[in-house]
C-alpha cells in the first residue's frame, strides 16, 4: 500500500483536503480519530491519565475532559511529554492497524503531528497543506471560536512553517477558492495513482 501523509498547521484546511481525496474514492485514515479512540471511556490510556492527573480530568459520564487536560499540559512541557509517552504509541498502533486494512491503490494518513512524531515513518510521501499564517489565524479563530492569541500560541507550539515545507514532497496552496483546491487534489490524485502503481509493480530482476 502506497501511503501519503497529509499534514499542515492549524487552520490550513487539512480536513477539507482529506474530504476531497475521500470523494475521489481514496481511503483516509485520520489520526485525530485515533487520538479519540485510544482515550475512550474505560480504555487503559484513560485509566492511566486519570490516575496521573486525578479524577478532575474526567467528566461526570467518565469520559475525558479535554478542556481540563489541555490546561494541564499547554504550558507544562514535562506533563505534555508524559502524556505523549502514553498516547503516541497507542495512536501509532491504531493507525498501523487501520492502514493494514485499507483498500485501494493508495491511502491517505491525515495527521497534524506527522512531522512532530514518528508517524511520518508510516508513509511513502508527504503532502503539506499550506496557507499564510495570517490566514491560519483568521480561519482557526472563526472555526474554533478561539481568540487570536490562543491560535498564535498553538501555531508557535507546532513545527515551524518553513521546516514543514522543507520536508514536503508536495505542497498544496489552500489560500484560494474551493474550486482551486479541488483542482489541485485531482491533479495530485492522478500523480499518486501513478506512484502507487509504480510501487506495486513487480520488479524485473534483469534491470
Amino acid at each position: 500500500m502506497f501511503v501519503v501523509g497529509l499534514t499542515g498547521g492549524i487552520g490550513s484546511g487539512k480536513t477539507l483536503v482529506g474530504e476531497s481525496f475521500s470523494q475521489l474514492g481514496v481511503e483516509v485514515i485520520n489520526a485525530d480519530i485515533a487520538a479519540r479512540k485510544v482515550v475512550e471511556k474505560g480504555s487503559p490510556a484513560l485509566v492511566q491519565i486519570a490516575h496521573h492527573f486525578g479524577k478532575e480530568c474526567l467528566q461526570e459520564d467518565g469520559c475525558l475532559d479535554r478542556a481540563f487536560l489541555r490546561e494541564q499540559i499547554f504550558n507544562n512541557a514535562e506533563e505534555r511529554r508524559w502524556l505523549e509517552s502514553i498516547l503516541h504509541p497507542r495512536i501509532r498502533e491504531w493507525i498501523q492497524l487501520a492502514l493494514s486494512h485499507a483498500t485501494g491503490p493508495y491511502a491517505i494518513l491525515e495527521t497534524p503531528l506527522l512531522l512532530e512524531t514518528n508517524q511520518h515513518q508510516l508513509t511513502d510521501h508527504i503532502l503539506v497543506v499550506d496557507v499564510p499564517e495570517s490566514l491560519q489565524v483568521a480561519r482557526a479563530s472563526e472555526r474554533d471560536n478561539n481568540n487570536q492569541k490562543q491560535i498564535r500560541a498553538i501555531i508557535k507550539a507546532q513545527i515551524p512553517r518553513q521546516e514543514r515545507l522543507s520536508r514536503a514532497d508536495d505542497i498544496l496552496d489552500n489560500s484560494g477558492t474551493i474550486d482551486q483546491l479541488t483542482a489541485q487534489v485531482a491533479k495530485l490524485h492522478r500523480k499518486y495513482l501513478a506512484l502507487a502503481k509504480h510501487k506495486t509493480e513487480p520488479k524485473n530482476p534483469d534491470q
